[in-house]
This record gives structure tokens, sequence and C-alpha cells, in this order.
């Protein structure tokens, strides 16, 4: 097992643990649950420790594609910048469910606000770690891209034109 594959083995799990987060955090202030919005705190924390070995294996994944035929070296790196922010973020994010879950347990009063806060960077985090999901999915997913889609369908539709007015390829 390589670089490349320990990464996309280990992509998911902060982008879907962020979103698995903010979800179980909301259902937390809806049903007035603390256990739920503790439980959604711990996803938190788990999605920011799942980015560190996310974000080791990136350098040794890029080595692995960076030679390969229709990798372009512009989209690795987009992905790598917004990785580079992103690994920040969530680790902010990590550090700051901890410190809610801590003052949860503890019955701080400041944990109301620590909650709020929790849930709008939270918010944010989901946010950066979707583009970060993006920018990696682009550079072997070509049809991420809007450009290849665009020029694909334009494509089917020469080709299918050509077939309904009875025209044959001269190849």
């Amino acid at each position: 097992m390589n670089q490349a594959h320990m990464h996309l083995l280990l992509t998911h799990l902060p982008i879907v643990g962020s979103l698995l987060g903010v979800l179980a955090l909301i259902a937390g202030f809806a049903f007035r649950s603390e256990p739920v919005k503790r439980a959604a705190l711990g996803i938190l924390l788990l999605a920011a420790l799942a980015a560190i070995p996310t974000f080791l294996t990136g350098e040794g994944a890029e080595e692995v594609v960076e030679n390969v035929p229709g990798v372009q070296e512009n989209l690795i790196g987009r992905h790598e910048d917004t990785a580079s922010l992103f690994i920040w973020l969530i680790s902010g994010l990590g550090l700051l469910s901890l410190v809610t879950l801590a003052a949860s347990l503890k019955n701080n009063p400041l944990s109301k606000a620590l909650y709020a806060v929790t849930f709008v960077f939270s918010l944010a985090t989901m946010g950066m770690a979707t583009q970060v999901g993006a920018t990696g999915g682009k550079i072997r997913h070509t049809e991420i891209g809007s450009s290849t889609v665009q020029a694909n369908a334009e494509q089917q539709g020469s080709d299918a034109y050509k077939i309904e007015q009875g025209e044959k390829d001269e190849d």
C-alpha cells in the first residue's frame, strides 16, 4: 500500500466526520440533548484527529500521481493550498471541541457560549472540507471538472447530430 492509497483511504474521514459532527450538533440543539451535543463534539474531535494522517500522506500521494499522464500540476497545487488551510481550521475545531466538551462535562456556564462558537466554527470548517474534497477529486476524477463534462456533452451532441443527418465519419 503506497502513500496515495493511504491518502485516498483516509481522505473521506475528516470530510464526512465534519458533516456528521455538524448534523449531530444541530440534532443536539434541536432536541436539547446534552449527550447528543457531546457526541457531536466527539465526532468533530475524531474528524480532526483523522485529518492529521490524511494531511501527512498528501505529499507522498503527490509524488505517486504527479507524473501520471493527465494529472495537472495546477490541480495538485490548488488542492495542496486548500488542504493547508483546512488542516489549521480542523485542528482549531478539534481543540475547540475538546475545550467545549470539558466545559460541558464540568457544567461550566461558559459551555453554552462555547457550543455556539464551536457550531459556527464547525460550519466554516465543513465548508472548507468540501473545497478540499472537490479540489482533490479533480486531480484524478475528470468527470468532476465542468469543462470536461461540457466538452464531452458537446462531443456527444455533435455525434448525435451527425447520426441524425445520416453523415458518416470520414476517419
